[in-house]
This record gives C-alpha cells, sequence and structure tokens, in this order.
C-alpha cells in the first residue's frame, strides 16, 4: 500500500476455537493501530452471522469480550466483485463498507480451511495468509502429512480413519506403538486430542474426537523436544528462530497454550547449536512452501535424541495471544510484532496486485 489503508480483522467465528480467535485478534488490533493502520472490525458469531464495528468499539469490545455477540443493527453481507469501495453492504445502514485488506484471525474451520479465503476471493479484496488451496491442505492432517511425505519430509507415522472403520487398540498398538495421539484430522489449537496409552483410553478418544470431526488420525507418540519456528513471506519466504515449549502438565494442550500461563515454558529463542538451528529454518521453509503456504504459518517439530527433526504439523492462522509462539519468535528475531503485522499486509496486497494481472478470460 502507497498510504496506510483500512484493515478489516475478522474475528471470533463458527469454530470451537472462537474465544482464541479474539484473545488473537485483541492483540493484532493493538498492533494494527501502533502501526498507523485503520481498523475496523467484521465479528463473526457462532451462528455464522457478521456484524461490524468501528475501531473505537472493537477495541473496547475486545477489551471486555470473549465471545462475540452483535445486535441487527450491525449486520453485513459480503458483496462478491465489490472490491475495496464495496467489500461489505451494512443491512441497517443501507451502505457499503471499505476495506483494503482483510486480515483473517479466525481459527479453525471457517476460518483456517479455506472457506473464508473463498469469500475474500469473490469480494476481490487482498488478504491476510494462504490462499483457498494452502488453507485448506494444512487444515487437513491427513492430506498435508502424505505431501510432505511424498516429497521426502520427515513425518510422525499415523493412521487414519472415519466412522464403520475404526481399528482396534491391538491393531494401532502394533503399527504405532502402545502410546499414541488421538486427534479431529481438521482442528488445531489442540481440542478434542487426547494422550493415549491403553484401550480404555483409546475408546474414550476415539469417541471424543468424533465430537468434533467424522476423520481421526493416529499418531506414533514423539518422545522429543517441542520445537516451534514461525515462516513469514511469499515467494521467497524466510524463518524465525526457533523456540521450544516445555508443558508442565503432560502436553501442550489448549488450556496450556491459551489459558493458563504456567502451563508450559516458552524458551525463546530455543537452546540449540547454530547447525540445528539453520536445519530447522531450512526444513520449515521447504514445508511451508510444499504445502502451498503464503504470508505465515508456524511449523511444529520434535526433535528427538538422536538430533532427528520430525516435522509435526503446520498452522496458517496460528494463534496472535499474549502467550503465543508467532509473534514471540519474530520479536526475538528482530521484527516487533507492529512492523510484523504491516509486512503481512504489504505481503497480502503484492500477491493480489500479481493476481489482479493475470488473465481471467479466454474470449
Amino acid at each position: 500500500m502507497s498510504s496506510k489503508g483500512v484493515i478489516g480483522v475478522f474475528f471470533g467465528g463458527f469454530s470451537v476455537e472462537h474465544e482464541i480467535s479474539v484473545l488473537s485478534a485483541r492483540n493484532i488490533v493493538n498492533s494494527l493501530i501502533k502501526a498507523g493502520y485503520r481498523v475496523v472490525g467484521i465479528g463473526i458469531d457462532k451462528e455464522a452471522k457478521w456484524g461490524a464495528f468501528s475501531e473505537n468499539e472493537l477495541v473496547k469490545f475486545l477489551n471486555d469480550n470473549r465471545v462475540v455477540s452483535f445486535g441487527d443493527e450491525r449486520l453485513v453481507l459480503p458483496v462478491p466483485g465489490g472490491g475495496a469501495g464495496k467489500a461489505l453492504y451494512h443491512l441497517s445502514k443501507k451502505s457499503y463498507l471499505s476495506i483494503d485488506c482483510a486480515f483473517p484471525i479466525l481459527h479453525g474451520t471457517f476460518g483456517e480451511d479455506g472457506t473464508i479465503q473463498g469469500i475474500f476471493e469473490h469480494i476481490q479484496i487482498p488478504y491476510v495468509g494462504s490462499g483457498v488451496l494452502g488453507s485448506s491442505v494444512n487444515m487437513d492432517k491427513e492430506f498435508s502429512k502424505r505431501l510432505l511425505r511424498e516429497r521426502g519430509l520427515p513425518i510422525t507415522e499415523f493412521i487414519v480413519f472415519e466412522k464403520g472403520e475404526v481399528p482396534s487398540y491391538e491393531d494401532v498398538s502394533r503399527k504405532l506403538g502402545n502410546a499414541v495421539f488421538v486427534k479431529p484430522a481438521s482442528l488445531g489449537s489442540s481440542v478434542g486430542i487426547s494422550m493415549v496409552e491403553n484401550k480404555d483410553q483409546y475408546v474414550q478418544a476415539v469417541k471424543d474426537a468424533f465430537t468434533y470431526d467424522t476423520k481421526i488420525i493416529v499418531e506414533r507418540r514423539v518422545e522429543g523436544r517441542e520445537i516451534e519456528c514461525s515462516v513469514l513471506g511469499g515467494e521467497n519466504p524466510i524463518a524465525s528462530l526457533p523456540g521450544e515449549i516445555i508443558p508442565r502438565k503432560g502436553f501442550y494442550s489448549y488450556e496450556a497454550k491459551y489459558l493458563d500461563e504456567d502451563g508450559a515454558e516458552l524458551v525463546v529463542p530455543a537452546k540449540l547449536d547454530d547447525n540445528m538451528i539453520e536445519e530447522i529454518k531450512s526444513i520449515a521453509v521447504k514445508a511451508f512452501k510444499v504445502l502451498g503456504c503464503f504470508g505465515l504459518a508456524r511449523v511444529d517439530f520434535f526433535l528427538v535424541e538422536d538430533s532427528k527433526i520430525i516435522i509435526n504439523e503446520l498452522n496458517t492462522i496460528p494463534g496472535f495471544t499474549q502467550i503465543s509462539m508467532y509473534p514471540k519468535l519474530w520479536e526475538v528475531s528482530g521484527i516487533p510484532q507492529h512492523e510484523l503485522v504491516g509486512r503481512l499486509i504489504e505481503i497480502a496486497v503484492e500477491r493480489f496486485e500479481t493476481l489482479r494481472k493475470l488473465r481471467r478470460f479466454y474470449i
């Protein structure tokens, strides 16, 4: 952008990760304002309705609330083909809402899976983060792991199944060992994840995971250090210094990530030798490219005793809360958060301008 524009922060969402999105949005909005952008908020409630907040209303709302709610007077609708000048239509005011760039901080389903990205494509505005394909591929743990494996990148061993084809714990343990993680295939923030070590735990974990998704992934439990690395950029992405997570209560659960400041120790940057740091950064960038990411992603690793690096997963809309690793890692790598959000917007606008030059019609 040649000058600071209006950034639409999309937050909340029709997702089990709704509350985390609100916490992330608080930091994003404060950073955007500090960076000199004008901000409007588009809250999405738990019924998937959209509502608009002015900058002052948004700051107050995010400071006071954890769940998006609003009256009918705030309702807005996306306008296909509207562009920056007519991105959204305010139903009560009967007027258009202008947004120069969308900044989605919608974690999980209907925010991180390509659905909202498809809407932005139809609205015809720039947006921060991966496109439709990169978002959907990374949201599905099965397909992302298969792509990484096909390109020779190290991953955890896994099996996948749906209802009606659930393998026994005995079959799972023969393939993956007695200690495994059971996960919904398409959720983040450790929602619905269970650490399993026996048959009874396995049966309950599968039952719990199926309440969140129709497909389950079971992974071999890896004993090792949990390392995370942030990636930023478009065609030539760069990686941050890696950080380490040391859970204090079992594994890095939803509570430890977002609610309990004592749930895990965050070592930023991680205590690693220079060669290991460079190798982790290199693999992070390769994984980012292989899985079609754009703009930003956090790459999660395991580092096992023999110094083998294993990719756990990638998150295309990583948390931006006060205790989230993505912004923390860039902070120690020399990019403060207000500068980071500015770079993300610049990357989004550059991509939009590039794609807009492509031919869309043959005749």
